[in-house]
């Protein structure tokens, strides 16, 4: 389906959730007189907070996600599908139906203090970014954080918005005892391309300020080259590299562009929008990279692909990285500090 861009929005109009018989089709997306679709927020009322991933090709075995969908409304995200199993569909409904976990804190502070939780890294977040716009006037991953703060819990962050730079106080009191760590995801400098494929997350140069504040503040800090977009992305690898390491990133990851389920269709949609005389190149790089198809789902080959041109972004990265002192030294955060303090604690003798 081929849909006018929707100003503000990655995606422009709802694909059929493939979980339900019915399709609501709504043509009104096709008028671009019409309002952008409002972000709505509704309360999530999860009983258990922690989420435990058996993925072998990803870097963490828990996490925290304190927001189901993600505003940000980057057109290539792979958790949009997420969303199906809601009942909603991984087009518009993923960046304006955010579902919110408000006691995603008491959650948390529970979990820990069971006897039967063992020390380990938790990601915020596995899924969508746990900074995204509502964070803002929520701050439901500052409450996560302080909370893992206070048992100084290792913690690895992965975001692409400027905000985390509010709680260096939380990150930085974990980064005192080796147990924080993040990751700023930087998938383009072009400030163009970046506003169309990734509409209300934070700019480049914004992202890169980022890092150069967390590193000053001692906090250790890499950047993911993620997703990479054979066609359209593949060419900046070098420079992003260069600006985060000069910026004061110390370790660097990528990933290459995955199309699960419904993303492939929206992404193929969204270049018909944006770049149409790019979409066929941009393709058929894909189809090259995951065998003659556009999405592979196998493990181990998902993130990195297959085949020549695999192998070349593969080399360009590595030789990139050796050059500028990146991944010198692996990551390790530490549980060694870790501690259970019931709610309510006091630190001080006098208050």
């Amino acid at each position: 389906m081929i849909s006018l861009p929707v100003r503000g929005r990655g995606a422009s109009h709802n694909p059929a959730n493939r979980f339900e018989p019915i399709e609501i089709v709504r043509d009104r997306w096709e008028d671009p007189e019409d309002p952008a679709p409002r972000t709505q927020l509704f309360w999530d009322t999860s009983r258990t907070i922690i989420a435990r991933n058996a993925s072998p090709d990803v870097g963490f075995e828990t996490s925290v996600n304190p927001y189901r969908g993600c505003e940000h409304g980057c057109v290539y995200c792979y958790a949009r599908p997420y969303h199906e199993y809601l009942g909603l569909s991984a087009g518009l409904d993923f960046e304006t139906k955010i579902f919110v976990k408000e006691d995603a804190p008491r959650l948390l502070r529970e979990a820990l203090m069971k006897p039967s939780w063992t020390p380990q890294t938790l990601a915020l977040s596995g899924v969508t970014d746990p900074y995204q716009p509502a964070e803002r006037r929520l701050q439901i991953t500052r409450g996560c954080l302080e909370v893992l703060a206070d048992f100084r819990n290792p913690t690895a962050v992965v975001t692409k918005n400027h905000l985390v730079t509010r709680d260096i106080d939380h990150l930085g009191e974990l980064a005192r005892f080796g147990a924080a760590a993040v990751t700023i995801s930087i998938t383009t400098l072009d400030d163009d391309l970046q506003r169309r494929m990734e509409p209300r997350a934070s700019s480049p140069a914004r992202r890169l300020d980022v890092i150069a504040r967390l590193s000053t503040a001692g906090i250790p800090v890499g950047v993911n080259l993620a997703p990479v977009v054979p066609g359209l992305t593949d060419h900046e690898l070098p420079r992003i590299l260069e600006a985060a390491a000069e910026a004061g990133a110390r370790r660097a990851g990528y990933l290459l562009l995955r199309l699960p389920y419904g993303v492939k269709d929206l992404f193929q949609s969204w270049l018909e929008g944006h770049f149409p005389d790019r979409k066929e190149k941009v393709l058929a790089r894909l189809r090259s990279l995951r065998g003659g198809r556009l999405n592979d789902p196998r493990f181990g080959k998902r993130h990195r692909g297959e085949g020549p041109f695999a192998a070349q972004i593969a080399n360009l990265f590595r030789i990139t990285c050796r050059r500028l002192g990146l991944n010198r030294e692996p990551l390790h955060l530490s549980a060694e500090s870790f501690r259970r303090r019931p709610r309510g604690v006091q630190l001080r003798l006098f208050d």
